[in-house]
C-alpha cells in the first residue's frame, strides 16, 4: 500500500471514528427532558373518575 492511501484511510477512519463518538458523547451527557404530568388537571380531585 502506498504512503498516501494508508494517510487517506487513516484520517478518513479517524474522522469518522471521532464524529461518532462526540455524538454517543452528546447523546450519553444530555439530560434527559421532563414529562408533563398527565394527571396534573386530576390533581385538586379525591377520586377519580372511572371512564
Amino acid at each position: 500500500m502506498k504512503t498516501e492511501a494508508l494517510i487517506t484511510m487513516l484520517t478518513a477512519v479517524g474522522t469518522v471514528t471521532a464524529v461518532t463518538g462526540y455524538f454517543f458523547y452528546l447523546v450519553l451527557s444530555t439530560p434527559p427532558k421532563q414529562e408533563p404530568d398527565s394527571f396534573e388537571e386530576n390533581d385538586d380531585e379525591l377520586v377519580r373518575k372511572n371512564d
